[in-house]
């Protein structure tokens, strides 16, 4: 799977160019006659037969393009910041899984923490570890990844969500025993190393987030959420 502007895959052929050409023409190495998918990350997809390569580019035929719809019900994940390249681990699971948004959560306890002079370094990785999680694994809407967000904006989009949970281990409650909406956006927190603190568990659970424990193991903050989010994909019908 590859990435193209939409205005691009609107037409009856088009130049793969750029990094992406690179990569089709040089590491993928190609050639004409094979058949290959270029999306534009928001549900176009355009399925072409390569006419030509050149070095860096290819020469594409669209033969067919179909429109992925946005779902019923978005899965979004509030994922602590976790340290080293666990959080891109995490975001590489939850784009393979299927998430559609990702917000990065500077919770209390996060042992990482994005300082203001690399902030924008920060999200860049996880934003672009998406893109190509989700090109690897053939997506045609790619997850959206949000700035970092501060306990005040969470518990924000805890409140204009259709159903929001916390996962919490030790809770009596279980995520697969929670009644799913029909529609509209299911929030998942998923806490830090440390664990979400008691202020911040009040307040969610405040402004309308049940606190629920995924399964009798405690995962790591890397596989939480793809894992969670696995499960409640499949029981609203994504997994079909």
């Amino acid at each position: 799977m590859f990435f193209g502007e939409r205005a691009l895959l609107g037409r009856a052929e088009f130049t793969l160019a750029g990094a992406e050409g690179r990569h089709a023409s040089t590491v993928r190495r190609i050639s004409a006659g094979e058949r290959v998918d270029v999306t534009d990350g928001a549900g176009l997809l355009a399925e072409c037969v390569v006419i030509a390569v050149r070095p860096d580019e290819l020469d594409l035929a669209v033969l067919e393009r179909r429109h992925e719809p946005e779902p019923g019900c978005r899965v979004v994940v509030a994922q602590a910041i976790i340290k080293g390249d666990r959080g891109e681990l995490a975001v590489q699971l939850m784009t393979e899984v299927g998430v559609d948004v990702i917000i990065p959560w500077a919770a209390k306890r996060c042992v990482a923490a994005w300082r203001p002079d690399r902030q924008d370094k920060s999200l860049a990785r996880w934003r672009v570890t998406a893109r190509e999680a989700a090109k690897q694994s053939r997506r045609a809407r790619f997850p959206e990844v949000t700035g970092q967000v501060q306990q005040e904006q969470l518990l924000d989009r805890v409140r204009g969500a259709a159903l929001a949970c916390v996962l919490e281990p030790g809770v009596p409650g279980a995520l697969a025993d929670v009644e799913l909406p029909a529609g509209g956006d299911i929030v998942l927190v998923v806490g830090p190393e440390g664990g979400i603190t008691p202020a911040e568990l009040a307040g969610l659970t405040s402004a309308g987030a049940v606190a629920a424990r995924l399964g009798p193991h405690v995962l790591r903050g890397s596989s939480a959420g793809a894992v969670a989010a696995a499960l409640v994909l499949s029981r609203c019908g994504r997994w079909d």
